[in-house]
């Protein structure tokens, strides 16, 4: 899993920098996860996503963003609490998800929102 900086996610993600309408600037549906080291419910999410990570490799990708390194990246986004789980389909709206999610709810997120099985 990549971390990204604003720098990378205005690369992979979205130039919220120059772009107010979402416009996603990657090439396959991706998932952000922003996180912070001492978060707990965020320490039971990473290894979820690091499976899924190589489940689904070559079909989407999976980001996380350290919400204390990168603090103007998740305010951006206001993120208020964490984790906060953004899901980028390759067409279509962002759909943001707060709390740790089980390792199901990431699945069906994938299929409903990124359209990725």
């Amino acid at each position: 899993m990549e971390h990204l900086t604003k720098e990378t996610f205005q690369k992979k993600v979205f130039n919220y920098g120059e772009n107010e309408e979402w416009k996603f600037e990657g090439e396959l549906p991706c998932v952000i996860d922003f996180y912070a080291d001492w978060c707990q419910p965020c320490k039971m999410v990473a290894p979820i996503l690091e499976e899924l990570s190589k489940k689904y490799e070559g079909k989407l990708n999976i980001y996380q963003v350290d919400t204390q390194d990168q603090q103007e990246l998740a305010a951006a986004f206001g993120i208020r609490s964490i984790p906060s789980v953004l899901f980028c389909p390759k067409d279509g709206q962002p759909q943001m998800s707060v709390g740790a999610l089980p390792k199901d709810a990431f699945v069906k997120a994938f299929k409903d929102v990124l359209k990725v099985e």
